[in-house]
């Protein structure tokens, strides 16, 4: 029965120590941010990737629109800050096939164009939601996200 006591004396005693050592050494943990990054549609056809921590949105055509084009010849974007509102005209696209008018998707003002699609509006055929990018967009109502498609409901929007 002693034995039994002092075994359980010592083993609480060394429990207090490392949990004393434990208590006392500061923590450290990574500071993270979580971003969420959300892409939605337009029956129109235009996409934008809405990031919530810049509070940016990339707008381009989708990948269906492009290849309903054709070969894209010329493309017209807006200028730099120019306040944009929701199905507001922003651009258009031309091609060998036809010309297509450019919708703003959500509010917003204009930060950032693409100005390599001046010289090489073909990138809009090679890579339309990447390198193909129109403008980038400060949103000044970031739920208006909420009104778009998802890519299910887009494409089922297209393929009925």
């Amino acid at each position: 029965m002693q034995t039994t006591f002092r075994m359980t004396t010592q083993l609480r005693a060394a429990t207090l120590r490392r949990s004393a050592t434990w208590s006392s050494a500061p923590r450290r943990f990574p500071l993270t941010t979580r971003t969420i990054v959300t892409k939605r549609y337009t029956p129109e056809h235009e996409a934008i990737v809405f990031d919530d921590a810049t509070g940016l949105g990339i707008i381009s055509i989708t990948d269906h629109a492009q290849a309903s084009l054709g070969d894209v010849v010329f493309v017209e974007l807006p200028n730099l800050g120019t306040e944009l509102t929701r199905g507001e005209h922003l651009g258009a696209v031309e091609s060998v096939k036809a010309a297509s008018d450019i919708y703003a998707p959500v509010s917003g003002t204009v930060e950032a164009v693409n100005d390599a699609l001046s010289s090489e509006p073909g990138l809009l055929n090679k890579s339309a939601e990447d390198k193909g990018w129109l403008c980038k967009i400060k949103l000044s109502d970031p739920l208006e996200m909420d009104k778009l498609m998802t890519e299910e409901a887009y494409k089922a929007s297209y393929q009925s």
